[in-house]
């Protein structure tokens, strides 16, 4: 079936209309108090721009101003041989020896609902009761095996320096005896305690490695973190700390049936992880 009046191809825009679309986009901010521009807006501003053209220009260079993303800069000094080191530990560990990524996920609210769940159905999306009741918080603490992908976690009230100690003893009492344990973390201060010290100076085959500041993402349990935070903690019903602590060990144990460890590659080897002067964005 053919049409009398066939289309035609959408009129490409000249060069010059188009940097001027992209100045604009990139170097200047709405008048009227908005953050960031919409192809509506910036049509709107331009006047002689219809919004299909500037949704085809923002499409042909891949600019999307309704979209934002977060950073954080390492400010340690030391970053490159501390990131080095971890990723090092990650693709060549040791011969003989066992590597964990360790940290807490702290004051995980054991919330209740008071309406009830509506359950999921065709056509529509689970719903949870806008209400809640708080019944308190538990810290968890995980290690995660980085050979094997195996987790071993601990629930306490509190998060301190001795349940830190307590649980590295843990991690200690689950290897053979006199194996070399290299423990990843990061550099929160119940990390760096006397009692730590202590701890170290009495099992001389534990060793510490902490990730430059500002950089948990180059601990692998922060990985494992954010999926039992999105599959038991986000959308849980939890009765009380002891109905929540019970729920973190089953998706443990259930996780642990079948581990797998986390590969570690580059995407594009030629960007490296390195530091930037003056705070500026990273690689």
């Amino acid at each position: 079936m053919y049409a009398r009046h066939p289309g035609r191809k959408p009129k490409q825009p000249p060069a010059k209309l188009e940097a001027r679309v992209l100045n604009h986009t990139l170097k200047r901010k709405p008048t009227y108090g908005s953050t960031h521009w919409s192809s509506y807006k910036l049509a709107a501003a331009l006047g002689d721009v219809s919004v299909s053209m500037v949704q085809r220009i923002w499409r042909k260079h891949n600019i999307r101003p309704q979209r934002l993303e977060r950073h954080m800069v390492s400010n340690d000094p030391d970053f490159e041989a501390k990131a080095a080191d971890v990723i090092g530990l990650y693709l060549n560990p040791p011969a003989h020896a066992a590597v964990f990524c360790v940290d807490e996920k702290t004051a995980i609210q054991a919330l209740d609902r008071k309406d009830r769940m509506l359950p999921l159905s065709p056509g529509r999306a689970e719903s949870h009761g806008f209400e809640y009741k708080r019944n308190g918080t538990l810290s968890l603490f995980a290690a995660l095996n980085t050979a094997t992908g195996e987790v071993l976690g601990k629930t306490a009230a509190r998060h301190t320096s001795e349940q830190f100690v307590a649980f590295l003893a843990d991690i200690v009492a689950s290897q053979p005896a006199r194996r070399a344990i290299h423990v990843i973390c990061d550099n929160v201060s119940s990390h760096k305690t006397k009692r730590v010290e202590d701890f170290l100076a009495a099992h001389s085959n534990v060793q510490m490695h902490f990730t430059p500041t500002y950089s948990s993402w180059l601990n692998q349990v922060e990985n494992w973190f954010s999926r039992i935070q999105r599959d038991v903690i986000t959308r849980g019903i939890f009765t009380s700390t002891k109905d929540l602590g019970r729920k973190l060990m089953r998706y443990i144990r259930e996780h642990n049936s079948n581990p797998k460890p986390i590969k570690w590659k580059y995407d594009d080897p030629s960007r490296r992880i390195r530091p930037v002067p003056n705070h500026d964005a990273v690689d």
